[in-house]
């Protein structure tokens, strides 16, 4: 809760990175990291909000990759008041395929493109 007595925007970035990395554990990203140094960085981040929430409630938060492009994927996020059953706020990030080991963004694996589109298929 900040001042006004909702829970401050920064704190929906948080509940974005939450459902990200738990995306991106169904998808075994630190596995392909491991194997061959290159993963997720975060370009950019988006919020719109919706409707504030407040104290007390409880939420939920969904996470999809929307779109695959050849060095970025899209990733969307909801975040839904219980109390309110409505979408409290809407996000998305662009995240890049980074090759740590060179320092440069490269292409997206194909073995993470197969892994998102199976997840996201399993989701329909």
């Amino acid at each position: 809760m900040d001042a006004f007595q909702h829970v401050n925007n920064i704190v929906y970035f948080r509940y974005f990175e939450s459902a990200r990395i738990v995306y991106f554990e169904k998808i075994d990203v630190l596995e392909q990291m491991a194997n061959t140094g290159i993963g997720p960085i975060l370009a950019s981040t988006q919020c719109k909000f919706k409707i504030p929430l407040t104290y007390p409630d409880t939420i939920s938060i969904g996470a999809k990759v929307s779109k695959i492009e050849e060095y970025s994927f899209i990733m969307e996020y909801a975040v839904i008041s219980h109390k309110h059953n409505k979408i409290a706020a809407e996000g998305e990030a662009v995240i890049v395929a980074y090759d740590y080991k060179e320092k440069k963004k490269t292409t997206v694996p194909n073995v993470l493109k197969e892994k998102i589109l199976s997840l996201e298929k399993s989701h329909l």
